[in-house]
């Protein structure tokens, strides 16, 4: 299928690894020409270049932390005028709820609601005004289903949910879709962080960690950045325009609901 997407230009914030990686190299395999974004120049600059080499499409690269202010400004101003905007950043740690602090919380906060957040407000406008654009951001399905150890992260995904279901109806008249992907387990370091965690609670190798998750999953295997970034790719095509204020769930069923 033709996305209808060859030519425009896309921000992939935090994309030199995992989901957000696989995000820019689907939407580069579209023919948009993306601006990368990672806090780590080297992992950054060997993904761009990988991606040159196969698709041929423009890429530039910002090196620095898109949760502060700093590094959004110097994406946007590499960025320029865009039409697709996919929000990704790091998780906050798991923990206990009794342990958390209030600088905890807001550390979450500007990581996980606020940042993408400001890069919907410093983009949609000008995509509005082209009459096109699309917003995507990749959260989590704890948004429809908690995970315990992950309350950080269940309280700021859930409050950039609510941001968005409304926004996405006042912008969507102009043409522009906003739209949350919603990751299960996925092979990415993030996972192996948290299996990690399972391996030294319960002494258990890394492989039986894994097992032991993916068991859990109706689709008893991990999910990979390849097939969630072609669900992104869609979102952002020229096909995706009547979906609105969603929540898309890619986590091999793990989440039991009825809706």
């Amino acid at each position: 299928m033709d996305l209808g997407i060859t030519g425009k230009s896309a921000i992939i914030c935090a994309s030199s690894k995992g989901l957000g990686l696989g995000c820019a190299r689907a939407l580069a395999a579209e023919g948009v020409n993306i601006v990368m974004n990672a806090r780590g120049a080297d992992a950054l600059n060997a993904a761009a270049e990988d991606i040159r080499a196969q698709f041929g499409v423009t890429v530039t690269t910002v090196a620095g932390d898109i949760t502060t202010q700093a590094g959004r400004d110097a994406v946007l101003a590499a960025a320029g005028d865009v039409d697709i905007l996919v929000n990704n950043a790091g998780g906050p740690p798991p923990g206990m709820w009794s342990d958390w602090s209030r600088d905890d919380f807001i550390a979450a906060l500007d990581a996980n609601m606020l940042t993408p957040i400001a890069m919907i407000q410093a983009l949609v406008p000008g995509m509005m005004a082209k009459g096109w654009g699309r917003v995507v951001n990749i959260t989590s399905q704890s948004v429809k289903s908690p995970i315990a150890i992950l309350g950080l992260s269940n309280s700021a995904r859930a409050g950039l949910t609510g941001f968005v279901a409304g926004t996405s109806r006042q912008v969507a008249p102009e043409g522009v879709t906003i739209n949350n992907l919603l990751p299960g387990i996925h092979a990415t370091d993030r996972a192996a962080a948290l299996d990690g965690g399972v391996v030294k609670e319960q002494g258990i190798t890394m492989e039986q960690a894994r097992a032991q998750r993916a068991a859990t999953i109706p689709a008893r295997r991990y999910g990979t950045a390849a097939e969630f970034g072609a669900t992104c790719a869609f979102l952002c095509s020229q096909h995706a325009g009547f979906i609105v204020g969603q929540n898309i769930l890619a986590d091999g069923g793990a989440v039991n609901a009825t809706l």
